[in-house]
């Protein structure tokens, strides 16, 4: 009788697993959809262009950080200033930035020096020192990653202009500067997950901060408190946000995609990086994110696979789900214009990988960011435990 009922309950939960399998696929065509029509608006831009400061915070010699930076001093935009930042006078960035200024004598740069910090958020104390020298009234905080068009700056301020919005965010997709295993992981992660989930949450209504662009008025930034009030928390972008939409303003999404650096070498050093994200999430929204399995069909049909003792219509139903999977990456690397097809045979691996994080985000609050070991606590609050070697850092 008692194993009857284990049969009969494996069964049950193979069925359960297939169906959400299938609900999986839906959302999976429904995002690489959206991606699609995204990429395929054409907007009007905003006539009137006002001067725009785009601070850019820095730390250490990013794979590529030269391109990146480069991306955003040829920008096709009337008047704009760039305020970099570091916290260390020996930071090998500013070798960098010094090559940049030489390449682009017209370009206005303004380099930040300041080991001031302001609490365990070193991104967010970098800005707080850079933000007096920002010499205009339109701001754009953008990570130094970031390889942007050179219509980036017309496109925040063409959004930043709409009656109603307080803030400006982007997408983005992965771009690997480094071979291997991890960065090619990393890069569907981005370009495959949250670029079409970002979309599926903007299409429910949501209106996220996306924290690797932010685009607002100064006078919104001085409503809110400024930055001094986000340097203690994890997801600084988060909290903007709330705040922003605290005033009655809206969230609007540029119509424009950077592509962010994936320079992780290892599985492990992805594996670090993406449970800090994972945490951060989990820390703000503990239900939405267990809800996001739901994104990784491969992990689904595997289940079912397994506890269905790989019965004939679980095998069938992997297979179709790979199909349809790949299809949609193959749809989306178009739309984003990706010259370097990522191998199909990764998506199950992927996948698994996703949701192994997502469970894992939920087992502990220790992060690893910038070379600290950090608690995120309640409401993604940071606690700083300890620092790592700098082999170790991510």
């Amino acid at each position: 009788m008692m194993l009857h009922d284990a049969e009969f309950l494996s069964a049950l939960l193979a069925w359960l697993a297939g169906l959400a399998a299938i609900a999986s696929l839906a959302l999976a065509l429904c995002g690489a959809l959206l991606v699609r029509r995204f990429y395929a608006r054409e907007p009007e831009l905003c006539a009137s262009l006002p001067a725009v400061t785009v601070l850019k915070p820095l730390c250490g010699d990013e794979p590529r950080l030269e391109a990146a930076l480069a991306s955003i001093c040829a920008q096709h935009y009337p008047q704009f200033q760039i305020v970099f930042g570091v916290q260390d006078a020996a930071d090998p960035a500013l070798a960098c930035v010094r090559r940049l200024r030489a390449r682009f004598p017209a370009c206005d740069i303004t380099v930040i020096v300041d080991a001031e910090i302001h609490g365990p958020n070193r991104k967010v104390s970098n800005l707080i020192n850079m933000l007096p020298a920002a010499r205009h009234q339109l701001l754009v905080f953008s990570d130094s990653d970031l390889h942007v068009a050179d219509d980036y700056l017309e496109r925040l301020v063409t959004a930043l202009a709409v009656p109603g919005t307080g803030l400006v965010t982007t997408l983005c997709s992965g771009l690997p500067t480094a071979s291997g295993l991890g960065a090619a992981l990393g890069v569907m992660h981005i370009t495959h997950s949250f670029l079409p989930g970002a979309l599926l949450s903007r299409a429910l209504g949501r209106q996220d901060c996306l924290g690797t662009t932010m685009a607002l008025r100064r006078d919104t930034l001085s409503r809110i408190g400024g930055l001094g009030g986000l340097a203690v928390h994890l997801a600084e972008d988060n909290v903007l946000g709330q705040r922003v939409r605290g005033l009655g303003l809206n969230i609007a999404l540029a119509d424009t995609v950077p592509a962010t650096a994936v320079s992780e070498p290892s599985l492990a050093a992805l594996w670090q990086h993406e449970l800090r994200w994972a945490r951060t999430i989990r820390t703000l929204e503990p239900c939405g994110f267990a809800a996001s399995t739901l994104q990784y069909p491969l992990f689904w049909c595997l289940l079912a696979l397994t506890l269905s003792g790989a019965a004939d219509w679980s095998a069938i139903l992997l297979g179709v789900a790979w199909a349809v999977r790949a299809g949609c990456a193959i749809k989306i690397d178009r739309a984003v214009s990706s010259r370097q097809p990522l191998p199909l045979w990764l998506l199950p691996l992927r996948d698994l990988m996703s949701v192994a994080e997502i469970v894992v985000s939920f087992l502990g609050a220790r992060v690893v960011w910038r070379g600290h070991i950090m608690q995120a606590r309640p409401a993604a609050r940071l606690k700083v435990l300890a620092e790592l070697e700098p082999e170790g850092m991510v």
